[in-house]
């Protein structure tokens, strides 16, 4: 496993890369699972509660996550997902992103999604996401569309966080 450098919207060649639309996996296998394992050494690292793969460069259709309280881990791999049914109501949550490194704001989403994916082994799953995973579930997605959730707010607000993420990369 290796930790691998997260994309950030500061810089031009990375953005590029993050406003990709990701492409469907064929299956799981061996190497499909060392990226989700090197994915989740990264979140872990950052830290964050989700990570997708275009985030590292990679533009395949991949999620992880772990929304684990305290020190229990419970990672959760997401292979080619798709929402298949979405709720009239939604949910206010206020979002960050490891590609927006110290910027929150709130955005609102469905707040429970039904959905389809691929775990860690290759079996088809399709269970109904709510609260904090059913907003996490669904920034990573965006992420798979080349959307970050910054691209939910106003145009005022989202040149306001790029421009605190250059802030904050070039202090580091």
């Amino acid at each position: 496993m290796a930790i691998r450098r997260i994309l950030t919207v500061d810089n031009a060649a990375d953005t590029a890369v993050l406003k990709q639309v990701s492409t469907p996996v064929e299956g799981v296998d061996d190497e499909l699972r060392a990226l989700m394992d090197d994915m989740l050494e990264t979140m872990y690292a950052a830290p964050g509660i989700g990570l997708a793969a275009v985030q590292i460069g990679v533009t395949k259709r991949v999620i992880v996550m772990d929304l684990g309280s305290g020190e229990e881990k419970a990672p959760r791999y997401f292979v080619n997902p798709e929402i298949l049914t979405t709720s009239e109501d939604t949910l206010p949550y206020e979002e960050g992103c490891l590609s927006i490194p110290e910027y929150y704001d709130e955005v609102e989403r469905p707040a429970k999604v039904t959905l389809r994916y691929l775990n860690y082994q290759g079996e088809q799953v399709e269970e109904e996401a709510e609260g904090l995973f059913a907003v996490c579930i669904q920034h990573e997605m965006d992420h798979l569309e080349g959307v970050l959730f910054i691209d939910h707010l106003s145009r005022l607000r989202r040149d306001r966080a790029i421009t605190k993420v250059k802030k904050v990369m070039r202090a580091a």
